[in-house]
């Protein structure tokens, strides 16, 4: 066998530019949202009051109570819409039949042995799980942004403090949706998979 011919390179995945602009705009706006909510969060801790745990400056945008927000809201609205856009994309296209939690998939975990399918199966549910968490980080945000107009939102909570509880609550949900997400595309597609989002 002449080791001079190449071997056949595997090809190299590739994503529609509409999905690697959603992923690099939530990358952007969920970082600038997270760093800028521990900015507010400084103002007045969640837990434990004005006396509660602060963040370090390092870890924080916007110098500021008025700066954070004027941060957060802003990218509040590039998340929203970004969201949105992806959301009418997914429809369009009918990548939803290919994204989202369907009966194969909870069949998957209860028969198949394939390692391989059981992760697709996983990063399905994983992706179908993170919408709702999404959708009430938004409304949760809305209501503590304008609690006077939606004074309704904070009355659903019972409390701003419980509101307040609740939109934090879903920062390390976020967070550990990007990371399983992340592993569990790893694990199914491979390092290029994930890299070839962006």
């Amino acid at each position: 066998m002449d080791s001079t011919v190449p071997a056949k390179s595997r090809k190299l995945p590739t994503q529609a530019i509409g999905a690697k602009i959603f992923h690099s705009c939530n990358i952007i706006s969920l970082f600038i949202m997270l760093t800028s909510g521990l900015q507010i969060y400084n103002a007045n801790p969640v837990f434990g009051g004005r006396a509660g745990l602060h963040i370090p400056p390092l870890f924080t945008l916007g110098g500021w109570l008025a700066g954070g927000r004027h941060w957060h809201f802003a990218a509040m609205w590039l998340f929203s819409l970004n969201l949105l856009w992806y959301g009418i994309y997914v429809v369009i296209t009918r990548r939803w039949r290919h994204r989202f939690v369907n009966i194969n998939d909870i069949k998957a975990l209860q028969k198949t042995q394939n390692s391989k399918r059981l992760s697709y199966a996983w990063h399905r549910i994983v992706y179908t799980a993170i919408i709702p968490i999404l959708l009430l980080a938004l409304f949760t945000g809305i209501g503590m942004y304008k609690p006077a107009q939606f004074y309704w939102i904070v009355d659903a909570f019972g409390s701003w403090e419980a509101l307040r509880i609740v939109h934090f609550s879903s920062v390390p949900s976020v967070i550990l949706f990007v990371l399983i997400h992340r592993k569990l595309g790893r694990k199914a597609g491979g390092e290029q998979l994930t890299d070839s989002m962006f």
